[in-house]
């Protein structure tokens, strides 16, 4: 009886244990996703409020406006591109990887160009501006190189693929579009005779005889059949009989 009470026991915490573990699953999954809602919905409205700030602040405060979103817009295109190949193309890792050293540059840019937006000295922020546009410029070419090299690799495998498809289609609708019969065998015909020699008695060309039957086959006719009587018609005469004398 202490047996099947300590099986019970074991058996209840073992489910008491495997729900605590799938409700911290689902907890972590639904926090992980309404944090990710939170974050995509906090980047939208920055790259909303930095596209205001580009057409209405003039000056340095506007183009530092224009360097971020160009900076951010660049840098989220690439990563999604490459997050999407490398999960059907396991040879993008590497660039996953250079991807992921070039971000931590566009960060710090990033970074930087915020903290300028509130600088207050606009002299020294205009001294700044062609060192950050060519910093922000570097970063997007090479975010933008690695974009267009994974989606140009992607369609040529696609074309590749397209191409091989379309030759085993022609190949297949060749193959169902042939229902001719193949042509019946004929017999060979018969070999020529061959020619007689020179010194052969007969000069013409001989051809093979056609079999015949045996002369025990055929029955014997005679070579005069006998005269039968001869018919006698109303308009003749009657024979008068010869005299003796």
């Amino acid at each position: 009886m202490e047996a099947v009470i300590a099986v019970f026991a074991l058996l209840f915490v073992l489910f008491l244990g495997l729900g605590a573990y799938a409700t911290v699953r689902v907890v972590g999954a639904a926090k992980r996703g309404v944090d990710r809602g939170i974050s995509q919905a906090r980047r939208t409205v920055e790259d909303h409020s930095l596209r205001a700030k580009s057409f209405v602040q003039p000056g340095a405060a506007g183009e530092l406006a224009q360097l971020r979103l160009k900076l951010r817009t660049s840098m989220r295109a690439t990563q999604d591109a490459l997050h999407a190949a490398v999960a059907e193309d396991q040879s993008l890792k590497e660039s996953v990887g250079l991807f992921e050293r070039l971000s931590a540059h566009g960060h710090e840019l990033d970074g930087e160009l915020k903290r300028l937006e509130s600088e207050p000295n606009r002299a020294a922020l205009s001294e700044r501006l062609p060192e950050l546009r060519e910093r922000t410029e570097r970063i997007t070419q090479s975010a933008d190189a690695l974009r267009w090299a994974a989606r140009d690799r992607a369609r040529r495998f696609a074309e590749d693929d397209l191409d091989t498809l379309g030759a085993q289609i022609d190949v297949e609708a060749g193959a169902l579009r042939h229902w001719t019969a193949a042509p019946e065998s004929r017999p060979a015909p018969p070999p020529w005779p061959d020619a007689p020699a020179a010194d052969a008695p007969t000069a013409g060309q001989t051809w093979p005889e056609t079999p015949r039957s045996s002369p025990a086959q055929e029955p014997a006719q005679p070579a005069i059949a006998p005269a039968g009587p001869r018919p006698t018609y109303p308009w003749q005469k009657k024979p008068r009989p010869e005299s003796t004398t």
